[in-house]
């Protein structure tokens, strides 16, 4: 059975490309780029291009990218950074529906007695940039929000509130592993002082990321020893996957026009075809901005894990909304701060396209998901006792 693959929010394939740049730095071209001699040098200078290749993407200078082991580290590094370089300052403000490695650094940090304010978000997944405005205070040391919801996809206001931010003389910082190679970003034009990327998000391997940190922005690193990364993340380099990191995001550059194009269109095909077929939908941050690749789709009456594993047995790779998968009976983090009905939020189902999708795939799911739904809800009391309304 051929996998349809529709959950590239939580990974991507390595694009063969990436892989093939990659594949020497294991066992012919193995040299330390920390080295003196020429087998080291010329790694070096692979990384070196990687770095400027990541910096491409972002609009960013190649010295503003600091090479990590994925986006958690990054995310990590760039709060406890700002906490040490303002150490009289007790106050982190992020929002409720961030990434576990942002939301769980920051609640761990009222344990150590620290000020955490975890700003609302609307129905749409919105967050209120009146509310930012009003929580910041001389007290607030770094503020982080993500760049777009891993689960619904929706995008912040991130460039404002980086400015709003500033204007306040606070650092701030944006998880942007979801939003990097899928929408266009120019950090010589922002006021973002820090942000994350995740390799694995963007067709690279699994085991690097990248923070990358404004030129003059103080950082203290959390890893220290050596002086790789100038001094900013200490230990021998990744060198393979950075060398892949850097590939993927040339390779990204050049398709950014496809997934605001292409990628888009099959998304609001699906999107259209389902909540035409099935009955009692919504569309989980709809109203508002979006990630191109990214339908979060809920359905009344149904449970998410139903839904995964009847996809399953067609070949149909997809995640859900809820946290069902985990054994808990609570829905998402995210959907339970967005309001969304509980009789939807357990049937909340994402899906995450990548430019590998096809439109066959998309006519599979089409036709393979509304009979599902209407046989989960037969063997639902409640959702026997809506069909007989129908």
């Amino acid at each position: 059975m051929k996998e349809i693959y529709l959950d590239n929010n939580a990974t991507t394939k390595v694009d063969e490309r990436v892989f093939e740049e990659m594949r020497p730095y294991f066992c012919e071209l193995y040299g330390n780029p920390g080295s003196m001699h020429f087998f080291g040098g010329q790694v070096q200078k692979k990384v070196d291009e990687a770095r400027g290749r990541v910096a491409a993407l972002l609009g960013a200078l190649p010295d503003e990218i600091v090479f990590t082991a994925c986006g958690t580290e990054s995310d990590n590094a760039a709060i406890r950074s700002a906490l040490e370089v303002f150490p009289e300052k007790r106050h982190v403000i992020t929002s409720r529906v961030e990434h576990p490695a942002v939301l769980t650094q920051c609640r761990n940090l009222t344990k150590r007695g620290y000020r955490v304010t975890e700003l609302n978000v609307d129905t749409e997944g919105q967050i209120d940039l009146n509310e930012l405005k009003a929580a910041l205070d001389e007290d607030t040391a770094i503020v982080s929000l993500m760049y777009a919801n891993n689960e619904t996809g929706v995008i912040f206001p991130i460039e404002e509130a980086a400015r709003i931010v500033k204007e306040k003389g606070a650092l701030f910082h944006t998880d942007a592993v979801q939003a990097v190679g899928k929408i266009p970003l120019d950090m010589a034009q922002s006021s973002i002082d820090m942000l994350s990327i995740s390799g694995h998000k963007l067709h690279a391997p699994k085991g690097v990321g990248v923070l990358y940190v404004r030129r003059g922005t103080p950082f203290r690193p959390m890893l220290v020893g050596g002086h790789q990364e100038r001094g900013r993340r200490a230990g021998t380099e990744n060198t393979a996957s950075i060398i892949a990191m850097g590939k993927a995001c040339e390779v990204a550059l050049s398709h950014m026009d496809e997934e605001s194009g292409r990628v888009r269109e099959l998304r609001d095909r699906l999107q259209r075809e389902l909540t035409s077929l099935i009955p009692n939908t919504r569309i989980n941050g709809g109203g508002t901005e979006r990630l191109p690749n990214t339908l979060s789709i809920a359905m009344e009456f149904v449970e998410g894990e139903g839904i995964l594993l009847l996809l399953s047995e067609k070949g149909i790779c997809a995640s859900s909304g809820s946290a069902c998968t985990s054994g808990s009976l609570e829905p998402s983090h995210v959907l339970r701060a967005m309001g969304v009905p509980f009789t939807c939020a357990h049937g909340s189902i994402r899906f995450s396209l990548s430019r590998f999708t096809t439109d066959g795939e998309i006519d599979a799911v089409i036709k393979e998901l509304p009979p599902i739904i209407s046989r989960l809800r037969e063997m639902s009391p409640f959702g026997r006792e809506f069909l007989s309304k129908k």
